[in-house]
């Protein structure tokens, strides 16, 4: 699947690997919500320019630009702008570093963890299963990822549901007396290969939705689902091996 892409593009795929690597130790996994607050996002022409409202939806909060930072470019709709941002969001947060820590400890560890189900619904997401990514993204920011629970704000948006993006939106942001979490610990281990890390960003970049190559893909296909959920259907759970196996499939 492509997309509409503005003319006036300046960044070059090693400006954005540059910023995933940057924005990937922003408190682990749980900052990256943050990024349309900070200009982020923005500083990768993932927002609309200042002043522009969506055609199709509620005006939404503009970045601030910091300084060297080129003016965001303008999407087509909010819901393209919406489409393009959450495939950012996914590529970043399985390119995180402490993405496989994160994903071990959800299928490792006799509790819940929301930051290893953000990383599994990303996962989800770009092997093209955005049903069961809103069950994960729905189990992370019910206990407590804010970045799970701004996914949900932009998939809502995508689609064009701005009564439920604005809701989770919302729930993504922090109150303004409202301390931090620190970041988890993670070790140097990355969920995926370097060349399929890359590649996320360089498909994006390059206007493609961002996927996986087909060993890493067949991973994910090969999960054991469970039952059928009324609301979102067929539902991967993670293998306790997954990390592992993500990690050899080249």
């Amino acid at each position: 699947m492509s997309h509409i892409r503005p003319a006036d593009r300046r960044e070059t795929v090693e400006t954005l690997l540059s910023a995933a690597e940057a924005v990937s130790w922003i408190e682990g996994l749980s900052g990256f919500h943050d990024l349309d607050d900070t200009g982020a996002l923005g500083g990768l022409g993932t927002a609309r320019r200042p002043g522009t409202a969506d055609p199709d939806g509620p005006p939404a909060t503009v970045p601030t630009l910091r300084d060297g930072q080129s003016a965001p470019s303008t999407y087509p709709s909010a819901r393209d702008e919406a489409t393009h941002e959450l495939q950012l969001a996914c590529a970043l947060v399985v390119n995180a570093a402490a993405a496989a820590a994160s994903l071990e400890r959800l299928v490792n560890d006799h509790r819940i963890d929301p930051e290893g189900a953000l990383v599994f619904a990303c996962l989800l997401h770009i092997t093209g299963r955005s049903d069961a990514a809103h069950f994960w993204w729905h189990f992370g920011a019910g206990a407590g990822s804010r970045t799970a629970a701004y996914c949900l704000y932009l998939a809502h948006r995508r689609n064009g549901e701005y009564r439920d993006a604005a809701y989770w939106r919302e729930q993504a942001a922090h109150a303004p007396d409202e301390e931090r979490r620190c970041a988890a610990a993670f070790d140097e281990k990355q969920l995926l290969p370097d060349s399929a890390r890359h590649n996320l960003l360089i498909q994006w970049h390059s206007g493609l939705a961002p996927t996986l190559p087909d060993a890493l893909e067949k991973v994910i296909h090969r999960l054991a689902v469970d039952g059928e959920d009324e609301d979102f259907g067929a539902i991967p759970r993670p293998s306790p091996t997954l990390v592992r196996d993500l990690g050899r499939a080249e």
